[in-house]
Formats: C-alpha cells, sequence, structure tokens
C-alpha cells in the first residue's frame, strides 16, 4: 500500500523518509476479516483469542483446582495476596510522586522556562486543536471554548477545529456555527468539519479526527506552516485545558530527545462535574486518573489515553486510525510498527479536566458507567494488532518484543481477573474443598490470613482518597459539606467497582473479541447539572 504523506522537504522541514511514505500493510488491521490470506487471518484469529481465553482459563482453572487441590489452590492464594500487596504498595509510591510532580507543574512559570531554554524558537510552535464531538449539548462544548480562550498561549498559534458528525444532523452543524460566531474573535483560525461516514470507516472519533485534521491541513498549506512545528491535541470534547497546558506542551515537544517520533500524554482528571456525578461513578473515574498517575511514573508503559498530543508530522506518516474503536492506543501502536520501535510516549505530568460519567437518571448512570468501561477495555483488541505487528516487523528488537507483549496481555488479564482472585479466591476452597480439607489448620487460618493481607493492601486506597480530596476542585455553594465527608467515604465503594466496573466489562469485551462480536463506537452520554 503507498501512501501520500504530502510532506515537501522543501518547505515543511525534512524527513527521513521522504515525501512519498510507505506504509506497511498491516498497520490499517482493524480485525482478523480484514486479512485475504487465509493463514494469516488465522493466525491473527488466534491471537484475538488469546486475551478472553487466558482470562476464561484462569477464572476456570482456579475453580477446578480449588475442588480438586484445594491446599495448592490455598498456598497460591496467599502468594498472590502477598504479591498483590506489594504491587499495590508499588503503585501507591509512584501515585504519590506523580502526584507531586503534577502539583510542582501545576505552579511552573513554563512562559519563563521556554524564554530561558529556547528564547524566541518556541514560538514558532503551533498548536492544532481537534475537538470530534457528536451530539454533546452546547454547553459541553462552550465550557471546553472557554477554557481554551483561558489558556496562556498564542492564539494567533492555535488552529481549532470542531469536528462535527453530518449524521449527527442540522441541529449539531448550527450548534457548530454558534460557537464558530462566538469565538471567531478569541481564535482567528477557528474551523468546522462536517464529517461523512466513508467506506472502511466506523462511525466514532477516529474517523471524525481524521477528518477534521485533514480539513485543517488545508490552511496549514495556505499559511506555508512547516509541519514540524506543529502538534496536534486530540482532545474528547469535553476536555478543559488548564492554563498553561500549551505552554507546558510546547516545552515537553522541544526538550524530547526525539520529538518527531513521541506523543505527549496528560493526566486526565474528571474534575468537570465530580461534584455531581454519583459516588461509584466518582470512585471509577477517579481510580482511572489514579491509573494514569502511576503510569506517568513508568513511560515504558505509557500508551496515548483518551485526550492526548501528538506531531502533525506522524498523522502525516502514518494516517490516523479510521477503523477502531480504540483509536488513542491505535494511533501510538501504529506509530510504533512503522518506526519500528523508535516511538515512545512522554509523561506531561499535567492535567486537563474532563467529564465523569453522568446520565439524566441513575439507572442510566450505571448503564453508561458500565458501557465506557467496556469501550475502554475493547483496549484488549490490541493485543493481537501488536502480536501479528511483532511478527510481521522484523527490525523491532526481540527484547522490545518480549517486553511490550508482556506487559500488554498481563495488563489486561490483571484487569479482568486480578479484582476476582483476590476477593473470591480465598474462600474457594472452602466452599469447594470438600470436608478433608475443610477440617484442616490451612483452613482455618486461609481467610484470616487472607484478609490482614488485603487490609494492607487497603492502605493503599487510603492513599487515593488522600490524593482525591486534594485535587478536588472547590464544591459548588449549592451543596453543603456533608458532600465535601463523602468524597472521602466513597473510597469503600472500591472493591464492588473493580468488580462490577472493572472486571466484568475487561471480561465482557475480552469474550466479544473471543468471538468476533466486535464492539461499535458508542458516545458517553455527557450531562451537567446547573
Amino acid at each position: 500500500m503507498v501512501r501520500t504523506s504530502g510532506f515537501h522537504p522543501e518547505n515543511r522541514g525534512s524527513t527521513p523518509r521522504g515525501a512519498v511514505f510507505m506504509q506497511k500493510s498491516y498497520l490499517s488491521i482493524a480485525s482478523a476479516s480484514d486479512i485475504e490470506d487465509k493463514r494469516e487471518r488465522f493466525i491473527y484469529r488466534i491471537f484475538e483469542i488469546i486475551p478472553g481465553g487466558l482470562s476464561i482459563l484462569t477464572l476456570f482453572l482456579a475453580t477446578v483446582f480449588s475442588w480438586a487441590l484445594p491446599v495448592a489452590v490455598a498456598l497460591f492464594t496467599i502468594v498472590f495476596d502477598i504479591y498483590w500487596l506489594l504491587r499495590v504498595s508499588y503503585l501507591a509510591i509512584h501515585q504519590v510522586i506523580a502526584y507531586q510532580k503534577m502539583k510542582y507543574n501545576l505552579k511552573v512559570d513554563f512562559e519563563e522556562k521556554l524564554n530561558k531554554v529556547f528564547r524566541n524558537d518556541w514560538t514558532k510552535i503551533y498548536h492544532l486543536v481537534v475537538l470530534p464531538t457528536y451530539k454533546e449539548g452546547i454547553e459541553i462544548i462552550r465550557t471546553t471554548f472557554e477554557a481554551l480562550k483561558n489558556s496562556k498561549y498564542d492564539k494567533e498559534k492555535m488552529i481549532v477545529v470542531l469536528g462535527v458528525e453530518k449524521r449527527a444532523g442540522e441541529a449539531a452543524k448550527s450548534m457548530a456555527e454558534r460557537i464558530k460566531k462566538e469565538y471567531r474573535k478569541t481564535f482567528p483560525y477557528l474551523l468546522v468539519s462536517v464529517h461523512s461516514e466513508k467506506q472502511g470507516e466506523i462511525a466514532g472519533k477516529g474517523s471524525n479526527l481524521a477528518f477534521a485534521v485533514e480539513t485543517a491541513k488545508e490552511l496549514i498549506d495556505k499559511l506555508k506552516i512547516p509541519y514540524k512545528n506543529i502538534v496536534i491535541s486530540s482532545f474528547d470534547v469535553d476536555t478543559r485545558v488548564y492554563p498553561q497546558y500549551f505552554l507546558c506542551l510546547t516545552f515537553n515537544y522541544l526538550s524530547a530527545e526525539d520529538s518527531l517520533h513521541s506523543s505527549y500524554q496528560p493526566i486526565p482528571l474528571y474534575n468537570n462535574n465530580i461534584w455531581d456525578a454519583p459516588a461509584f461513578s466518582r470512585v471509577v473515574s477517579l481510580s482511572g486518573s489514579f491509573w494514569q498517575m502511576m503510569m506517568q511514573e513508568m513511560p515504558h508503559k505509557l500508551v496515548t489515553y483518551s485526550s492526548h498530543s501528538f506531531p502533525f508530522k506522524v498523522f502525516l506518516e502514518i494516517g490516523y486510525p479510521k477503523n477502531v474503536v480504540s483509536d488513542d492506543s491505535r494511533i501510538f501502536w501504529k506509530s510504533y510498527l512503522e518506526y519500528n520501535g523508535n516511538y515512545r510516549v512522554v509523561p506531561l505530568y499535567y492535567p486537563v479536566s474532563m467529564d465523569a460519567v453522568l446520565s439524566k437518571t441513575l439507572g442510566k448512570t450505571i448503564v453508561n458507567q458500565y458501557v465506557q468501561q467496556k469501550r475502554w477495555a475493547w483496549g484488549c483488541s490490541e493485543i493481537p494488532y501488536v502480536l501479528y505487528g511483532f511478527l510481521k516487523n522484523k527490525k523491532i528488537k526481540l527484547g522490545e518484543k518480549i517486553k511490550h507483549s508482556f506487559n500488554i496481555i498481563e495488563g489486561y488479564w490483571s484487569w479482568a481477573v486480578s479484582a476476582l482472585i483476590t476477593f473470591f479466591l480465598g474462600w474457594l476452597p472452602l466452599i469447594l474443598g470438600g470436608e478433608r480439607f475443610n477440617v484442616t489448620l490451612l483452613s482455618y487460618n486461609l481467610p484470616r490470613m487472607t484478609s490482614r493481607i488485603m487490609s494492607l493492601a487497603m492502605s493503599g486506597m487510603i492513599i487515593s482518597a488522600i490524593i482525591s480530596l486534594l485535587i478536588l476542585p472547590s464544591r459548588p455553594r449549592r451543596l453543603n459539606k456533608w458532600k465535601s465527608f463523602t468524597m472521602f467515604l466513597q473510597w469503600i465503594l472500591l472493591p464492588v467497582t473493580l468488580i462490577a466496573f472493572g472486571s466484568i466489562p475487561a471480561l465482557d469485551s475480552q469474550i466479544r473479541l473471543m468471538f468476533k462480536n466486535y464492539l461499535e463506537f458508542r458516545v458517553t452520554e455527557k450531562v451537567r447539572t446547573k
């Protein structure tokens, strides 16, 4: 497959790959059905079965061995719980360190740092901000634009595209034009794109974003901006940037060891409506924020997630994924494979604020929370993509392939089964082990030992609870002080949310992938309480 990148070295900065970019054919695969060769398709199908097969096998063997080998399972449970305690402690340390770095960066004067380190060179950097939208209300989008308006960056060096879907109807286009009219004086380069779904695309953020960037490219070429001087920020439409986001991003872009082969990941804080969201939604959202904090401290495992930024040059050479649900992670892996392992994610240790799941009724909120978690867990579809890509790419080092393969498989396996093993495996030998096991001293001590170990592990929950209070926005005056206290008490729901909105949707996604019941993109409803 030959792809013309549109990259012109004579007026856009040099590229080692030239103006015409030869893209590897396997990079655009969305599922096994995209592969014509039967043997290759069979291999990809095996890889699609791995996530669900491994998780189901784990739970099946845990059940069978609890009946057949209860002593072995009891010993394994104790060892696993000790491992979980050590892991929680390790992650909690990273969480605290990442929080401290984020807190520090919020106080840094990045404009002063840029002027000191890069002088006037940094003012050449343009930011292309893309906001794909479907049927979100104007109040959602307006608050996003207000945050962009208040950001400390030259608005003449920002190109903002509001990407509308044609299938959303005339109301969506009318809303977009209204936003454009309100903010055109603030943003000289404010565009509205209207995306129509084409063959080979799926209805979702990726195809909308790709079309929006292609629309912006016409303006970029007209302005003759060097491509290497443009950074794309792919934002969910509810993303509110903190004041210095683009200054921080610019500093990291210019400071990166290889800026054109790096993505840039902020920390997502679900603070936009956190005071109005129900307790379980707050816990799920904050857990996601804390996980991303921890990953910032482990950049070798960090993959682009939700709202993130990357070089415009990557879009031109790689092409943004239009045919997958998990476009945010796919653009990383697609780039990693195309650049033969020479691609990474730079942690920004700087936040953006987004919406926690909130709908008009509690029942709808529960459903939408589950659907959102299932969509995020659909990232398990990256496992076959990465494994197949590693088979096809002979230039990436074997050690790198093994490391990334283990990390991605272990990550989704843990997502699906760890909470279930932690909270239930200690009881299975007692229930299924029979009278011979139940009269042993190990049987008597097993629940007590696991309970004590897990109580120690819950210290990580206390750390999360404290940090959650520290990152909260000010309590709205319409809410009483009791609401602040519930923000701490909500963490007792963590064991429930880990299973109901962690393990179960993860297993759901993995089993769907296993049986070729491929997930479609579904936008999470966004509601704001006035």
